[in-house]
C-alpha cells in the first residue's frame, strides 16, 4: 500500500472512563459497562460502529491498530471504529472517535452516511472477544485536512485505492480484522463507487442507537 499519512503523536489521548452499551439480542440497551472491563473471553453483546473514511481523492484511509491496544493489537483494518456512549448519536460518536484516533477537528469529516445499519459480528484474538452489533458508516475528509493519528490508538495510516484494497481482501491476499473482512464483501455489494453507495435504512439500526 502507498501514500502513508502522518502519524505524529497527539498531545492528549482519549478518556479512560468510556463505557459501552450492553445489548440484548434484539438490540435494546440493557445496561452499561466500563470499556476497560468489557472485553475478555466471554464479552457480552454490546454496541459498536465502524467507519470507512475516504480522502478528497477518493482513496480509503486504512489503519493499523496500535500494537499495545488491549483488543486486536497490530491488526490492519478500516479507518476507525468505536462504541457510542449511552444516548450518543452515531454521527456524534464518529466525530468523537475521528478526533481520538485520527486527530480530526469538528467539520473535518463530511458526507457521513449510514450504509450497513444491521451489521453484526463476533471475533476472537488471543483469547479476547469482540461481540458487537456494529453499524457501518462512510465519510469523506474535507480537502486539505491532515490526519494526525494518536499512536496509542493507531500505529499507522495509509491511503489506498478502494478497488485494489477490496479485491485483495476478497481474494484473501490481504489480512485484515475479522470485522473488516466481513464488511468488505457487503460494501462491494453496494456498488463499485463508494460515493454512490446507498444510504442504509435507519429503521434497521439496533434500538439502542440513533443516527443523528
Amino acid at each position: 500500500m502507498t501514500n502513508a499519512v502522518s502519524t505524529d503523536a497527539r498531545t492528549a489521548g482519549p478518556g479512560t472512563d468510556e463505557v459501552v452499551v450492553l445489548l440484548d439480542p434484539s438490540g435494546a440497551a440493557i445496561g452499561t459497562q466500563p470499556k476497560r472491563d468489557a472485553h475478555h473471553s466471554d464479552t457480552a453483546l454490546h454496541l459498536g460502529f465502524s467507519t470507512y473514511v475516504f480522502d478528497a481523492d477518493g482513496r480509503l484511509l486504512v489503519t493499523t491498530r496500535a500494537h499495545d491496544k488491549a483488543t486486536f493489537p497490530g491488526v490492519l483494518t478500516n479507518s476507525f471504529c468505536g462504541h457510542p456512549a449511552p444516548g450518543e448519536s452515531l454521527e456524534d460518536a464518529v466525530a468523537r472517535r475521528g478526533a481520538d484516533e485520527l486527530g480530526l477537528a469538528p467539520g473535518d469529516l463530511q458526507g457521513v452516511r449510514l450504509v450497513l445499519p444491521d451489521f453484526a459480528y463476533r471475533a476472537e484474538m488471543d483469547g479476547v472477544v469482540e461481540n458487537e452489533l456494529c453499524p457501518v458508516l462512510v465519510a469523506w475528509l474535507r480537502p486539505g485536512v491532515a490526519v494526525v493519528a494518536d499512536p496509542e490508538e493507531t500505529a499507522s495510516v495509509e491511503s489506498v485505492e478502494w478497488a485494489g484494497f477490496s479485491a485483495a481482501v476478497l481474494a484473501g491476499e490481504l489480512q485484515v480484522s475479522r470485522w473488516c473482512r466481513e464488511q468488505v464483501p457487503l460494501l462491494v455489494g453496494l456498488g463499485d463507487d463508494p460515493a454512490d453507495w446507498p444510504e442504509g435504512d435507519p429503521a434497521l439500526l439496533p434500538g439502542a442507537v440513533r443516527l443523528t
